[in-house]
C-alpha cells in the first residue's frame, strides 16, 4: 500500500482507525480528512488522555486502512492558520450525513481547531487484524 492507496483509503472510509505513541496496543476510530494529499485529524475528546496528547509525547502511531497497518510520525502542522479553512470544509464535506453533522460542526470550532494534527506516513507495516 502506497501513500496514494492510503489517502484513497482515508478519502473513502468515515471512520479510521488510529494508535498513538508506542505504547498502545489497541487502535481507537477517529475521523480523519486528506487536503492537498495530505492526512489531518482533530481531537474531538479533550482529556489528557487523549491520543493527541499522546501523539504530543510521542508522535510515532499507526493507522489500519483495512488489512494493511501504516506507520505514522504526528505532527501540529506549521502551516495550520493557512490550512484551517481546507481542513474544516473537508470535515464539513466528508461528514455530513444527518447523524454526523451536529459532530462535523462542532468539529470546526476553535477548541477542537487547536488539536488539529496531521500525519505523515513513515512506513509501510504488512500486517493483519
Amino acid at each position: 500500500m502506497n501513500k496514494d492507496e492510503v489517502l484513497q483509503y482515508i478519502s473513502a472510509h468515515s471512520i479510521i482507525e488510529l494508535k498513538a505513541g508506542d505504547h498502545r496496543s489497541t487502535f481507537l476510530e477517529i475521523w480523519m480528512v486528506t487536503v492537498n494529499n495530505r492526512i489531518f485529524a482533530r481531537s474531538w475528546g479533550l482529556a489528557e488522555k487523549s491520543w493527541y496528547h499522546t501523539f504530543l509525547e510521542d508522535p510515532n502511531g499507526k493507522i489500519r486502512c483495512g488489512e494493511e497497518i501504516v506507520a505514522i510520525k504526528a505532527l501540529i502542522p506549521g502551516d495550520i492558520k493557512d490550512m484551517t479553512a481546507e481542513i474544516n470544509k473537508a470535515y464539513l464535506t466528508k461528514y455530513n450525513t444527518a447523524q454526523n453533522l451536529k459532530y462535523s460542526q462542532g468539529i470546526i470550532r476553535e477548541k477542537h481547531v487547536e488539536r488539529t494534527m496531521e500525519f505523515i506516513i513513515d512506513d509501510i507495516l504488512h500486517s493483519k487484524k
